[in-house]
């Protein structure tokens, strides 16, 4: 069972790192399916699989000065998803300890997963017709970082589709560049949404192997997808986003009425 940890953090992160949704959008769900723990701990387990991953791929680009980070651009970005990643914690926390139902939390973020991954598969297949914006105010900037960052978060998910939908409408940008710079905001936000844990003492209880086997498992799948994405066309990148988040939409939706 312990195995288990290590290839899905592993194959999600692979995958994560190619289309830059970090890959908590499909280790949530999928944990949650197998029922591997409760979901305070899935969603700690994952939030730091995922910084794992994306502090590797944006530490690689801050190195080789390559691919396609524009730090100076998506820093108000980040520093917004950083601030909401706060908020988006102590909500989470809120709720749990309000409702003390873990299973009722676990199944609203199932069917939030399922609305968000519809939404932006759907996004993902009709964006050619879609007419986008290219927002250059900091403020704007800033404000919907916060956003993604409070609900990301809460998801425990790292947020990646949902940034890179915004990246797609807000800015313009092509498929490998948003995914680039999606690993940075995220990398931003999990590190302030750890911080906040550990500040406020709100980390679950976990197996201290299971968190070993997925944190290697996010960097080893980092440094997979790093170099695919290289090989690969913005349309094969589509391709593979639309069939991850196919997938994730199944599974959310059985999670959310099992």
């Amino acid at each position: 069972m312990i195995l288990l940890y290590f290839i899905i953090s592993l194959l999600a992160s692979i995958i994560g790192a190619i289309c830059g949704i970090g890959g908590g959008v499909i280790i949530k769900p999928i944990m949650d399916f197998f029922a591997l723990d409760n979901v305070a701990t899935i969603s700690f387990l994952s939030a730091c699989t995922v910084l794992a991953m994306s502090m590797y791929n944006v530490s690689r680009s801050a190195i080789e000065k390559i691919g396609a980070v524009d730090f100076r651009f998506s820093t108000p970005l980040a520093v917004g998803a950083a601030l909401g990643g706060v908020a988006g914690k102590i909500f989470f926390d809120e709720i749990i300890a309000l409702s003390g139902n873990q299973i009722l939390v676990g199944r609203v973020q199932s069917i939030c997963m399922v609305i968000i991954t519809l939404g932006t598969f759907l996004y993902t297949l009709c964006k050619r017709r879609i007419n986008t914006k290219r927002s250059t105010s900091i403020m704007s900037r800033i404000l919907i970082g916060v956003s993604l960052g409070v609900l990301s978060s809460f998801l425990g998910i790292g947020g990646g589709p949902i940034i890179l939908v915004a990246f797609f409408y807000f800015f313009s940008m092509d498929t490998k560049t948003a995914a680039q710079n999606s690993l940075y905001i995220i990398f931003m936000s999990q590190v302030a949404s750890l911080l906040t844990a550990l500040v406020t003492k709100s980390v679950p209880p976990f197996n201290w192997i299971s968190l070993g086997e997925m944190v290697a498992g996010g960097i080893l799948g980092g440094m997979i997808g790093r170099e695919a994405s290289k090989k690969m066309s913005h349309k094969d990148v589509d391709n593979v986003f639309l069939t991850a988040m196919g997938l994730i939409i199944l599974i959310s939706v059985y999670n959310s009425i099992r």
